[in-house]
């Protein structure tokens, strides 16, 4: 029978050890006298001195548990005092925020009760703990660095959505975010805070004081003289607003920063924290103190390589000690205090990760002599800990505290058994682990040591007006020089640091995708793989709920983490694997997107819903990928089925559900991705506006039904994804099109395209907004600059002039200084080179995936949308936000991949098999954009010639029945710079005004395309079915915006005349301005398309020349004639200058309109000239005075009416001398004297019209044309013009089978 202390240490777990004395001396236990002593050394007593080894007690396993009891219990006697309520403090011993009642507005709390999210206005929540009396402090960690309000309040203050903590007489709150104090009035106070801080809040209850700390510096006392007496005790509380979000600690978690004499609202777990720390100074002696048992004494060991060598003595002494270690290590403040101080100070002696194995063998230690619950809460508590420990470090030079807490990461991750457990319970679960692969920025440089960093600080300050540097590089001073110089060298070593940084979460990565570990079950990287696939689909199918999604900031730098993980494995695949890719020519093969094994959720495929796309492509699915889809999933599902697939499911997981998690249904439930800093999942919903929400039974609204679909990625495994001999895994149906060669491992084709859709989730929205540093340092630049040379020039009797300027001048020097070490911090972490590198390579991979899924014929339709976008996105990062840095010029490989995306541009912006609208746009406006800039023109000029035609067939189209103002936009762009007078980047009468955004296509130098031009012009010379289709269209158009304008600018000039104040709107004013845009465009196509092609207007052997030219002149007149009339509308509307109709003005429409005629009048042949003189003459609205007016020969009775206004200053192509050639001049006045003389001379002959033999639809001309069988008349013009879109007779409705010549007889 075993002795009672053996029995009661290994109750725990069966170590099937026999204590029994006469088998301890055969066993491999030491003997008697060595044991006391070893005994002796590792358990001492409190004051570390052990009595004469006479004196002392002789130990053995059999009494060792009395013995250490005995030890831990030393201490209780003062513990006693320390138990027993605090003086000073109201409420329970755990203090946490008041979920009950102590809340106003809508909030979201956590599990824990402790992190919180503003789920409306401006929600406040208080804790349930107040103090009246002493010192008292509590710790706020900041998650987002929004407009919050964090203090204290009585139990009387009543806050609402528009006031909160500190707006009432009693509660005193501190704002970081606008860096001031607030008590009903409000003064500057403090610093400003940032996601990251912690804030702490003390409060001088004996003196009457409160005060606040940032980050452990002491902010000053913010208030004194505060409300004390009866009733008067003050609770922890917080005011904030919509998504902003904090976490609290009360004293559940050992205070960052202490401060001495103020006590935290939740006591410390005094007794057991004792415990603890007696138990791990016995564990120490364990590793310390070995046994040499051949020379029968005891050894120091170096600690640092120790090992459980299957002692049987040292394991039965570990169990003892962890029989009362393990329960303490399921506590949060245990955790933190003791378990993870000691792992940490085992790393700080420096050295790799893997030179320390000491933590390895603990975790061994852990798992063995722990309870599987106990490890698990201990080992989600260390993670937990730590990753708040990494989230909230302050950021020092050296990045030492990140570079700590990411080393200890690593060695628990290492730790095979506990990595696999953590990644499928904690990792995706429970915590937030991206934080992990994210390096906060600094908002503070001061604080962060970037002025030691980066002691001498630089920006370039050679800029234009527009803001851009300009192209005439100055010769830089030597002392510019050595700034920059030392500047950049700064930089670099700050980017050196930050590498290590972004190594070790690489590194941490690099555990997580280890495929190797299969050892008791699934290896870590198809857990991972699942996990990743899950936390996507929180990301796309809750792009509205702001609660759920993980911040774009951590998803850029998980990205380019990912990247380099991925690229490691993918080219260690290669190398094993010759015949596999290199990451260099990664793609994701098509088909990943039809095969089903990769779930994309509910996300939009290039060819429409995916159930759509089943039905109608199986036959293609069955011969090209011999894949057949279950009947059951084709059967056509109504909407009513939809219905009740979404009630039934909603249904059945509400009973699932705890009932703490229905405070909102479904949508907000268990949000499994929360911007609270406790990393936790936010469970409890609080409302005061609606209380039913609390309500477990309640049922889900219609508006809160949300069709999730279930992801069966859990069910997978290894040989699912990777394969087996017969099954190809993720490659299942690969297509005839597509090569037969190994890729690499499936496993990290599913990681690829995680990675893809990663960057469309939010890493380019991200990566955008992070320019606007960059934009400020420009700004204040040039504002400096502006201000030197304002100096230089001020007259020196002027001081106070002076003095301001020199104030403004150090206040702009400060702000520069500042944001120049904010940006260089940024520029490393966000836009280094690596990192454009990063995103070219993505760039590279979505432009090979969509030519390989293009050659699959019908199937591309199931690649899903974001393919396309990114490939856009990325490159419009590349060109746009890491420019200043880094030059994509210098990237490998550019030209042929600015082409390759040229092509892809070109080829599906007018693809059949592309459905949504959206991607079709975004094709449309990339195109736009392409040929705006000279380098990617070119790239476009490169295309294959088919792909280049058959561009700009789908160009030509007509424009009815498609968003036809791009296609319009792409063609002006091609013509431009070789129209008349359209050689301008910006408008004449705008050059005096603040310029808009030069990186703009819009405001790019014109760089027109004739290789393009001249297939313009082939393709309608050569098909006589398109031209008179297309220019039909884009007559139509210009009728109908023209129009449009017109009307609108009425409206806008009778608001301008009422004598009541008012005002005209912002987006009538908008779209006014677009039409006019509009319209100007229209015409620039159509002289472009005179220009290239003339004879679809003046050879009358093709059936429609003449009635285009006829509709062609007048619109033409009808835009003269509305814009040339003196004191008009149009002039009235333009003298307003009003904002938001700058465009608006004569130079641009009628120089696109004089453009058409000189071209038609002028610039053709003989034959030509006549015809088109003859249809402009004989079109009712002509009127030469419309002519004139474009040179500035207004008529004598306007010159009359006029002459009060002597300064009024007319119209005249002649005032434009630097945007029109003197040759262009030369052929609008040779136009106006052909005209003058033709129109006298047509007036001369023309011969009085009866009304009878007018055409009776336009009254403009005589009548020429009888229809079949009908005999109706009417003039040719209006006739043809109506057979385009209409075969029955104006009149009778008949249809009309031909239209013959009519010659009225003459006259008996």
């Amino acid at each position: 029978m075993t002795s009672r202390g053996a029995g009661t240490a290994f109750s725990r777990k069966n170590y099937r050890l026999s204590t029994e004395p006469e088998k301890s001396k055969v066993t491999g236990i030491v003997n008697s006298r060595l044991l006391n002593d070893y005994l002796h050394r590792v358990f001492t007593s409190a004051d570390g001195n052990q009595p004469a080894a006479a004196y002392r007690k002789h130990l053995t396993f059999q009494n060792l548990q009395e013995h250490l009891e005995r030890l831990l219990a030393e201490e209780n006697g003062s513990e006693d005092s320390r138990d027993q309520v605090a003086e000073g403090r109201l409420g329970p011993s755990t203090v946490v925020l008041d979920h009950t009642s102590g809340f106003e507005g809508l909030l979201l709390v956590d599990d824990d009760l402790l992190g919180v999210i503003g789920h409306s206005n401006f929600g406040s929540i208080r804790a349930t703990t107040c103090v009246y009396k002493g010192k008292w402090i509590y710790e706020v960690l900041i998650s987002s660095q929004g407009l919050m309000q964090i203090g204290w309040c009585t139990l009387n203050c009543r806050f609402n959505q528009e006031e909160g903590v500190g707006d009432t007489p009693d509660s005193y709150a501190y704002d970081g975010n606008r860096v001031r104090k607030w008590n009903v009035t409000t003064t500057n106070y403090g610093k400003s805070w940032a996601a990251g801080d912690i804030v702490s809040c003390l409060i001088d209850l004996d003196e009457g004081t409160i005060a606040f700390c940032l980050n452990g510096i002491s902010l000053g006392t913010a208030f004194d003289n505060i409300t004390r007496g009866a009733g008067m005790a003050y609770f922890p509380a917080i005011s904030l607003s919509f998504k902003e979000s904090v976490a609290f600690n009360f004293g559940s978690r050992p205070l960052r920063y202490p401060v001495e004499g103020y006590r935290p609202l939740q006591d410390p777990p005094v007794a057991d924290l004792l415990k603890a720390r007696k138990l791990l100074g016995y564990l120490k002696n364990v590793i310390h103190i070995g046994i040499d048992v051949t020379e029968g004494k005891l050894v120091e060991k170096d600690t640092s390589m120790w090992q459980l060598q299957g002692e049987p003595t040292v394991l039965i002494t570990l169990a003892h000690i962890f029989n009362y270690f393990s329960p303490l290590m399921c506590k949060v403040y245990l955790v933190e205090d003791v378990l993870m101080t000691f792992l940490l100070s085992i790393l700080e002696r420096g050295g790799a990760v893997e030179a320390h194995p000491l933590i390895q063998q603990l975790l061994d230690l852990m798992w063995l002599l722990m309870e599987e619950y106990e490890v698990h809460e201990c080992l989600k508590q260390l993670l937990m800990s730590l990753l708040r420990a990494y989230r909230f470090s302050p950021i020092i030079p050296d990045l030492g505290l990140q570079i700590h807490y990411l080393r200890l990461t690593i060695a628990v991750l290492k730790h095979e058994k506990s990595r696999k457990y953590l990644l499928s319970n904690v990792l995706f679960d429970v915590l937030r682990s991206v934080v992990f692969f994210y390096i906060k920025s600094p908002l503070r440089v001061e604080e962060a040591g970037l002025q030691e960093l980066i002691p001498t600080t630089w920006w370039p300050n050679r800029f234009t007006k527009e803001g851009k540097e300009s192209k005439e590089v100055k010769e830089e001073s030597a002392e510019e020089r050595l700034r920059r110089r030392a500047y950049e060298r700064g930089c670099q070593r700050l980017k050196k640091r930050i590498e290590v940084v972004e190594g070790l979460q690489v590194q941490i990565l690099k555990l997580l995708l280890n495929n190797k570990d299969r050892g008791g079950g699934e290896a870590s990287r198809y857990i991972f793989l699942n996990k990743f696939r899950k936390f996507l689909q929180e990301n796309a199918s809750n792009r509205g709920n702001l609660a759920v999604l993980c911040p774009p900031e951590y998803m850029v730098c998980f990205l380019h983490r990912l990247i380099a993980a991925l690229r490691y494995f993918w080219d260690g695949h290669k190398a094993k694997t010759p015949a596999a890719l290199s990451s260099e020519e990664a793609y994701v093969p098509p088909q990943l997107f039809y095969n089903g094994k990769v779930d994309y959720f509910d996300l939009q495929r290039l060819g429409g819903l995916l159930s759509h796309l089943k039905k109608t492509l199986k036959d293609d699915l069955a011969a090209k990928a011999n894949i057949l889809i279950d009947p059951a999933e084709l059967q056509a599902v109504t909407m009513d089925d939809l219905d009740e697939d979404e009630e039934s499911a909603t249904s059945a997981a509400q009973s699932q559900r705890p009932s703490a998690a229905l405070a909102i249904g479904g949508a907000l439930a268990r949000p499994a991705w929360l911007s609270s800093p406790t990393l936790g999942r936010a469970n409890r919903f609080l409302s005061t506006a609606a209380v039913s929400l609390m309500n477990p039974r309640r049922p889900l609204g219609a508006l809160e039904k949300i069709k999730v679909l279930s992801l069966r990625a859990e069910q997978r495994t290894r040989e699912d994804i990777e394969g087996t001999h017969g099954n190809d895994g993720l490659l299942l149906g690969r297509p005839p099109e597509e090569p037969d060669q190994p890729i690499t491992e499936n496993s990290l084709l599913e990681v690829l395209d995680g990675i893809v859709m990663m960057y469309n989730l939010s890493v380019h929205q991200q990566l955008g907004k992070m320019v606007g540093v960059s934009d400020d340092v420009n700004e204040y630049a040039m504002a400096l600059k502006d201000t030197e040379e304002k100096i230089s020039r001020c007259p020196k009797r002027r001081r106070d002039i002076h003095e301001e300027l020199l104030k403004s001048q150090k206040v702009f020097s400060e702000k520069l200084n500042h944001l120049s070490r904010r940006l260089a911090w940024i520029n490393v972490t966000i836009y280094s080179k690596e990192k454009m590198q990063d995103i070219y390579w993505l760039l590279r991979v979505c432009i090979r995936t969509i030519e390989h899924g293009d050659r699959t014929g019908s199937l591309f339709a199931f690649m899903p949308e974001f393919y396309l976008s990114v490939a856009m996105n990325s490159y419009s990062a590349l060109k746009n936000y890491f420019s200043p840095v880094n030059s994509m010029e210098e990237l490998p490989g550019y030209e042929e991949t600015l082409m390759r995306l040229a092509a892809i541009l070109a080829k599906h912006f007018a693809d059949s098999r592309i459905v949504g609208t959206d991607i079709r746009d975004s094709l449309m406006q990339a195109l736009a954009s392409y040929v705006c800039y000279p380098h990617s023109l070119r790239a476009v000029e490169r295309i294959p010639e088919e792909q280049r035609i058959s561009m700009m067939k789908n160009l030509l189209a007509p424009y009815e029945q498609r968003p036809w103002a791009q296609t319009n936009w792409i063609l002006v762009r091609l013509w431009r710079g070789c129209g008349f007078g359209y050689r301008y980047t910006r408008l004449p009468h705008l050059l005096k005004t603040k310029p808009e955004d030069a990186s703009l296509p819009s405001l790019q130098k014109p760089c027109p395309s004739t290789l393009l031009q001249r297939h313009m012009a082939d393709l309608l010379r050569s098909d006589r079915d398109l031209a008179p289709s297309f220019l039909n269209s884009v007559l139509n158009q210009l009728n109908w915006a023209f129009s449009e304008f017109i009307g609108m600018i009425q409206e806008i000039q009778q608001a301008a005349e009422r004598l009541e104040r008012n005002f005209v709107d912002s987006r009538q004013l908008k779209v006014c301005a677009t039409c006019f845009d509009l319209s100007v465009s229209l015409l620039r196509v159509l002289e472009m398309t005179v220009t290239l092609a003339p004879e679809i207007f003046l050879d009358w052997n093709r059936p429609s020349s003449e009635l285009l030219l006829r509709r062609l002149a007048q619109l033409l007149n009808q835009v003269l004639n509305r814009v040339t009339a003196e004191r008009n509308l149009f002039d009235r509307v333009v003298n307003l200058r009003l904002p938001g109709l700058e465009s608006v003005d004569h130079y641009p429409i009628l120089v696109a309109v004089t453009g058409i005629l000189v071209r038609l009048l002028v610039d053709t042949d003989v034959q030509g000239t006549e015809r088109a003189t003859a249809v402009l003459l004989a079109d009712p609205c002509f009127q030469l005075r419309s002519i004139q007016y474009l040179l500035g020969h207004a008529e004598p009775s306007a010159l009359a009416a006029a002459a009060p206004a002597t300064d009024k200053r007319h119209f005249s192509l002649h005032t434009y001398t630097e945007y029109i050639s003197t040759e262009e001049l030369t052929k609008v006045e040779k136009m106006l004297n052909h005209l003058s003389e033709e129109s006298k001379q047509a007036a001369a002959t023309t011969l009085p019209t009866s009304e009878e033999d007018l055409c009776p639809i336009c009254y403009a001309h005589p009548i020429s044309a009888i229809f079949r069988p009908c005999s109706h008349k009417s003039c040719k013009a209006c006739i043809n013009q109506h057979l385009m879109n209409n075969k029955d007779c104006f009149f009778c409705k008949a249809t009309i089978t031909g239209v013959d010549d009519f010659t009225k007889p003459a006259s008996s």
